[in-house]
């Protein structure tokens, strides 16, 4: 890598608030704001909307679409294109 032209990368906690997780992991992304982490050291905290403890595809809250009944919902409003 050429030196001086790539940013820190260092020991960041991303916090999901809606969900109250935090992990601590390494990043380019830092902040102004600081949080006392488990081990006593004091780190660069980036605060996220979703994370794997929030996102309803690994809660298992996700739900499935029913496509076909959307396709059968059109095509009684708008009829099909086999009469065309």
């Amino acid at each position: 890598m050429k030196p001086g032209i790539h940013p820190s990368y260092g020991p960041v906690v991303f916090r999901d608030k809606a969900a109250d997780f935090a992990f601590l992991t390494r990043s380019t992304l830092t902040s102004e704001r600081t949080v006392e982490w488990e081990d006593g050291n004091t780190y660069p905290v980036v605060d996220v909307e979703i994370s794997s403890a929030s996102h309803p595809f690994y809660t298992g809250t996700a739900r499935v679409l029913d496509t076909a009944g959307r396709v059968e919902r059109f095509e009684r409003r708008y009829g099909s294109r086999e009469g065309r």
